[in-house]
């Protein structure tokens, strides 16, 4: 009896274990200024829906990572509390199957809209801006985008490839395709210094490029063609902003989120 009762608790501790693996630093990761954005148990670092008004329902902390619930009373992104600039960020991801996220950055403005009835998304973003009703049913973040989703299923995906995993979401397509399938952890690093940007996805270079490309700017006009408000706002976007984890309705996990600032280098006489 005592041999059964054993086991139990011996994968319970190894689970803990396996769990508190994650969500830390290195000493050699904080030697080069790395912090990190989620310890595992709590928002901090984060806007924590609980304490909106009204209270968000749209994440939760479970097994040491941020996951999204479904049929949340409003559907909203997760906002890092503070803005960043030039940085550098690793974190892992995974998505359920026909599941679509991303990671967004450089955050401009949010829009809180109710999206249901006639017209298209885009329309309804441009009427909030241009008229704000105070709907809370979604909110939308204006932000870049870093895609992640399930290619093989989604309907997003099969679209074209501005909008796989890895792309710069509706503006520039990855030249790899390096993310493994739904259900299976994925490791991403994000690059981003002035106008240059990095995509990663487990150790391969999905996509480097400019976030002000002309190509990536006149794609971003096409999708955003009934609603310029926000074309505007990343075409002549601030180089700064907070980052955000996307609820698009599907459940999606996040964890090991780690970023360093990345400072200019002083001039040299």
């Amino acid at each position: 009896m005592r041999l059964f009762l054993f086991f139990p608790a011996l994968l319970a501790a190894l689970a803990c274990t396996a769990f508190a693996a994650d969500n830390r630093l290195t000493s050699e990761e904080k030697k080069a200024g790395w912090q990190l954005l989620f310890d595992g148990y709590t928002f901090t670092h984060w806007r924590d829906p609980a304490k909106e008004t009204p209270p968000g329902d749209s994440w939760a902390i479970e097994n040491g990572t941020l996951t999204t619930r479904l049929n949340p009373r409003n559907e909203q992104d997760l906002i890092s509390a503070r803005s960043y600039g030039d940085f550098e960020l690793q974190f892992d991801w995974k998505v359920a199957e026909v599941a679509n996220t991303g990671l967004k950055y450089r955050l401009q403005r949010t829009v809180s809209l109710d999206p249901a009835g006639p017209g298209s998304f885009e329309a309804h973003v441009q009427r909030e801006i241009d008229n704000p009703t105070g709907a809370r049913v979604q909110e939308y973040t204006v932000a870049y985008e870093m895609q992640l989703i399930d290619d093989l299923r989604h309907p997003d995906a099969k679209k074209d490839e501005n909008h796989v995993t890895g792309a710069l979401y509706s503006m520039l397509a990855p030249v790899r395709k390096p993310a493994h399938p739904a259900g299976e952890w994925n490791t991403a690093r994000l690059l981003v210094k002035g106008q240059h940007f990095e995509h990663w996805i487990n150790g391969e270079l999905a996509l480097s490029g400019q976030l002000d490309d002309p190509a990536g700017l006149a794609n971003l006009k096409k999708r955003w063609a009934e609603g310029p408000a926000v074309y505007d706002l990343l075409a002549h976007a601030k180089l700064n902003g907070q980052i955000t984890l996307q609820h698009h309705g599907d459940r999606v996990w996040f964890r090991n989120l780690k970023i360093r600032d990345l400072k200019p280098e002083p001039l040299r006489f």
